[in-house]
Parts: structure tokens; C-alpha cells; sequence
């Protein structure tokens, strides 16, 4: 059974519906490659999945471990190459005011994070550079 049903909506928009959900997201090609930039790129969503993949693995070790990743925000960059386009790197920054003291708690969500599976599924010759502020 497929997952997402998605259709051309003309002037290079498309439509991704996620069938078990009902949730619909639009993208629209950048203002760089002949689109009106007036929703995420598909390059954007590769790049937010990461950051957002990274969260969602953190979350889980975060609840197994009683602790909650309230406060935790992060700022992710996508850089493009040309020739063939393509993304050339994703960096990630996370900040988390009021993060556990403990540093092996912080080790293992650091850890986490870098082995969720989009990074795991992500070309190695994209460079993924991912900071944590906390």
C-alpha cells in the first residue's frame, strides 16, 4: 500500500498527500532554479527531514530516559552545488536551553541523533555538519 500520493499542480508545484494522515505538503522550485520559491524546495524537505529524523530518534532515547526535549530548537542550512545541481551539504545547529547536566545523557542523544536513519540514507559525498549547543 503506498504511503503518499502526490500530483503535478502545474508551474513547477507539486502536492504530496500522506494517505494514513490526510496531511498535504506543496513544494515549489526554488527561486534559483526557475520556480517562485513560495514553499519548500523538494531539496528543503531532504534537508528538514534530517534535522527532523535526528529529533524524532533523539525523542525516543529522551522518553526512555524520562526526560523531555522541551526547549530544543535547531536552524538547518542546505547548501547546493551546480554542475550536476545537487545538495552538496546540509548543516544542522541545535540549541536546547535547559538541556540535561548529565554528559552521558548528552552523549547518548548526540549519538542518536547522528545515526538516525536519513543520515544513514543520505549519499556520504552530501557532508552532514551538525553542531549541538548544549
Amino acid at each position: 500500500m503506498p504511503t503518499i500520493k502526490s500530483s503535478y499542480l502545474g508551474k513547477l508545484r507539486t502536492e504530496a498527500l500522506h494517505l494514513l494522515s490526510g496531511n498535504s505538503l506543496v513544494t515549489d522550485a526554488p527561486l534559483d532554479n526557475n520556480g517562485r520559491g513560495e514553499a519548500f524546495s523538494p531539496t528543503d524537505l531532504v534537508a528538514a527531514a534530517l534535522g527532523s529524523c535526528m529529533v524524532t530518534i533523539m525523542g525516543i532515547i529522551a522518553e526512555r530516559e524520562g526526560v523531555t526535549l522541551e526547549g530544543l530548537s535547531w536552524e538547518t542550512t542546505k547548501i547546493m552545488q551546480s554542475q550536476p545541481r545537487k545538495i552538496q551539504e546540509i548543516g544542522i545547529t541545535f540549541h536546547w536551553q535547559g538541556a540535561p547536566l548529565d554528559p552521558k545523557l548528552s552523549q547518548k542523544l548526540k549519538q542518536a541523533a547522528l545515526s538516525c536513519p536519513v543520515a544513514l540514507s543520505l549519499d556520504p559525498g552530501i557532508k552532514q555538519e551538525v553542531n549541538f549547543s548544549f
